[in-house]
């Protein structure tokens, strides 16, 4: 029942009335993985807004193997780019807060780079009255597979309504080259595959969210679990709200 070619004109419309009102002669800053999200949030910036208008911050952490096919994509839009290398920057933090005698948890070790890619994009932005895009889509936000203020973070969020299953989809229906919508997704920080970390596929995940049906009890159950473990990540941040006396 998906309508890929109505909802990806949606989104180009929405991008340019975003541009429109939040920045008309800014451009969108997008970091690349060259994973089917970062693919598509290009592509979609660059129908939008032109592709003069489309920056790609490429962030491999020291040596990144599959490094080559961020590259292919930024040539294949033929949109600006930079490659930033944060692999120096993160061992030196690492290295500091060791020094400082607190524990680097393993948790840390892995969400810290991503956290370090957004003051990255951030940073690239500035210098270019740019906006960052938010490549996050529905499946990985239901489940909580982002980083607080680290991937999860940005000024406009293209695909946080659309499952995986979904934003495929969208990318043929932009005419990507398969290699760019079915890249299989590493995070590139723990070395192992998206579904590899979650223990169920998109495939599965993505059905349970549109239908609510699920093969099998225990992956239902653990969907659900992370849920509700990573709602945190969803809402708004808690904040105490001072009501002023009144004589």
């Amino acid at each position: 029942m998906f309508n890929a070619e109505k909802v990806k004109n949606e989104l180009i419309q929405w991008i340019g009335d975003y541009f429109e009102k939040n920045g008309q002669n800014s451009c969108a800053v997008v970091g690349i993985s060259g994973g089917k999200d970062s693919s598509v949030v290009a592509a979609l910036c660059a129908r939008a807004l032109g592709r003069e208008r489309v920056v790609g911050v490429l962030m491999p952490q020291g040596v990144q193997q599959d490094i080559d096919v961020s590259r292919a994509l930024v040539a294949y839009l033929d949109i600006r780019s930079f490659t930033v290398n944060i692999g120096e920057t993160v061992g030196v933090l690492f290295k500091a807060i060791e020094d400082s005698g607190a524990d680097m948890s393993r948790q840390a070790e892995i969400n810290t780079p991503a956290r370090v890619r957004m003051a990255t994009l951030y940073a690239v932005a500035a210098g270019l009255n740019g906006r960052v895009s938010n490549n996050c889509n529905l499946s990985e936000t239901w489940v909580g597979y982002s980083t607080k203020y680290g991937d999860a973070a940005g000024d406009f969020s293209p695909l946080s309504s659309l499952t995986v299953t979904e934003v495929k989809a969208i990318g043929r229906a932009l005419d990507l080259p398969e290699m760019f919508v079915e890249k299989v997704p590493i995070d590139g920080l723990c070395g192992k595959t998206d579904e590899e970390n979650l223990g169920f596929t998109y495939a599965l995940l993505d059905n349970y969210i549109r239908t609510g049906q699920c093969d099998g009890e225990a992956v239902k159950a653990e969907i659900d679990r992370l849920h509700v473990f990573s709602a945190h990540k969803r809402t708004e941040m808690p904040r105490f709200k001072y009501q002023a006396d009144v004589d």
